[in-house]
C-alpha cells in the first residue's frame, strides 16, 4: 500500500510538472491596415504573375514564334519575287528598244 501511495504521489507530481512546462500559446499579432492591404496586394500581384506565366507557356506550346518566323520568310521571298518582276516591267518600259 505503501508503494502504491508514493507511486501516486509521484505521477501527480511528475503530471504537476509537466504542466507547468507547457508552452504558453502566443496570441496572433493583429496585423493593421497597411499590412493587410500589402499583403493583398501582394497575393493579387503574385496571382496576375502565375497567370501572365501560364498564357507564355501555352503561347510558347503552339509554337507561334516558329510560325511567324515561316511566314515571314515566306513573304519576303514572295514578295520580292514580284518586287523583281515589277522592277523588270518598269526597267523595259523606260529603256525599251525600238526596232524601228
Amino acid at each position: 500500500m505503501n508503494k502504491l501511495l508514493a507511486i501516486t504521489v509521484l505521477i501527480v507530481v511528475l503530471a504537476l510538472e509537466a504542466e507547468s512546462f507547457r508552452m504558453p500559446r502566443q496570441a496572433e499579432e493583429e496585423k493593421g491596415t497597411i499590412a493587410s492591404v500589402v499583403d493583398t496586394l501582394k497575393f493579387y500581384y503574385d496571382m496576375s504573375v502565375d497567370t501572365a506565366s501560364g498564357y507564355v507557356e501555352t503561347i510558347k506550346d503552339y509554337k507561334l514564334e516558329e510560325k511567324a518566323k515561316n511566314l515571314y520568310d515566306e513573304t519576303v521571298s514572295a514578295v520580292s519575287t514580284y518586287a523583281g518582276i515589277f522592277n523588270d516591267q518598269i526597267y523595259h518600259i523606260f529603256y525599251s528598244q525600238d526596232s524601228s
